[in-house]
């Protein structure tokens, strides 16, 4: 099975045998890889119950729950890492998850489809809500309730005194994008964060 080229990444950032909790787990996949291959201890939460049953036959331990309500339900410190994959535009409040996930671990891992991408602006020109790989959702039936840019995602983390420590532009694909890091907000379809608090020691 090919393996999303940001779960590749996220798998080559995290230290073996780490506690790893993610939120808007999916199927598993991310998690059934880090299992696997780095002897993670790994526990996910997912809320779409189609997704939450997949995850279950796959072997992942995962629990049903709403990220906007109930992280304060993992203690401090429980984890090494929290991964957030293209799932902080669909819970209600960004800031308070992306606190709760530096509360629960020192090191997050953030991704989100960036709303700015050229092709979605050039979509909005001709007045059509975009659609894309990254938001593949019509307009009436998406889980999307936040449509932010990569500039937006970054101002957030900088008003919330986040360091971003790692962060990787993505291609429409997918992949690498080979465009230039300064032009990420529109060639861009998505970009990956890793982010850690700079408060977390004081």
């Amino acid at each position: 099975m090919t393996i999303r080229v940001d779960f590749s990444l996220i798998s080559s950032w995290i230290a073996p045998k780490s506690r790893v909790l993610d939120l808007g787990c999916g199927q598993g996949t991310l998690l059934t890889r880090l299992e696997s291959k780095k002897s993670c201890r790994i526990q996910g939460v997912e809320m779409d119950t189609a997704y939450l049953l997949d995850a279950v036959k796959a072997g992942v331990p995962v629990i049903h729950m709403n990220i906007d309500k109930e992280l304060d339900l993992f203690e401090d410190s429980s984890y090494d890492v929290v991964i957030l994959s293209r799932t902080l535009q669909a819970v209600h409040h960004p800031a308070t998850v992306l606190r709760h996930m530096l509360r629960i671990a020192p090191i997050g891992v953030v991704s989100m489809p960036n709303f700015a991408y050229w092709r979605n602006r050039v979509r909005l020109a001709w007045g059509r809500a975009p659609v894309s790989k990254d938001l593949p959702y019509a307009w009436h039936d998406s889980p999307n309730v936040h449509f932010g840019s990569t500039l937006d995602l970054e101002d957030l983390f900088a008003e919330m005194d986040l360091s971003i420590d790692k962060c990787v532009p993505l291609s429409a694909s997918g992949r690498v994008s080979k465009m230039p890091f300064a032009t990420r907000n529109w060639s861009s379809g998505a970009v990956l964060y890793q982010v850690s608090n700079h408060n977390q020691d004081s």
